[in-house]
């Protein structure tokens, strides 16, 4: 079962790359690509840097021998769900690490790649940089706080043992 949602959640950002993908081929070759065109090839973006950085919190986890529960349904906001109860604050810590590595290549990529001066570039990589401010606002005082031997975070990503309804792994 969970092989099967892996490759939904799989096959759901391969799908969402594509369309990505798709919508810069039609804003890069268009005579003048229309507004909303531009803003949606820019929101695509951003949308597929923000999966980037959790499939790279999901590469560290697993990197680090992590617990991890993927969701039910590939409609879920976040990739899966880190098991604190069961994980090491070094195992959280590798987890976090994958994240904001994906993050700074994402942006590298962006800045190298995208053709200057659209419209579409602007806002991909504004709102890209803006994510990951809000990144390392929400996301670098929760690892810092567990590099100095503090208490892993609770939240909607975080999920422990008991709350899971199941003692297997889920990845």
């Amino acid at each position: 079962m969970q092989t099967n949602r892996l490759i939904a959640l799989i096959a759901r950002d391969a799908l969402l790359l594509g369309v990505t993908v798709a919508l810069w081929n039609l804003t890069t070759h268009a005579n003048q690509a229309s507004v909303f065109l531009s803003i949606m090839t820019g929101l695509m973006t951003v949308v597929m840097g923000y999966l980037a950085h959790e499939w790279g919190h999901l590469l560290g986890a697993l990197a680090g021998g992590s617990v991890v529960h993927l969701p039910p349904t590939p409609a879920a906001v976040f990739l899966f769900r880190f098991d604190t109860a069961r994980n090491s604050p070094r195992q959280f810590l590798w987890m976090s690490a994958g994240g904001f590595i994906s993050s700074a290549i994402i942006v590298a990529f962006l800045i190298i790649v995208l053709p200057r001066g659209l419209l579409a570039s602007h806002i991909a990589l504004g709102l890209t940089i803006l994510g990951v401010i809000a990144t390392f606002i929400l996301e670098v005082p929760s690892a810092w706080k567990v590099l100095r031997g503090g208490a892993m975070p609770q939240g909607v990503a975080f999920v422990s043992a008991s709350s899971t309804g199941s003692s297997a792994r889920d990845l």
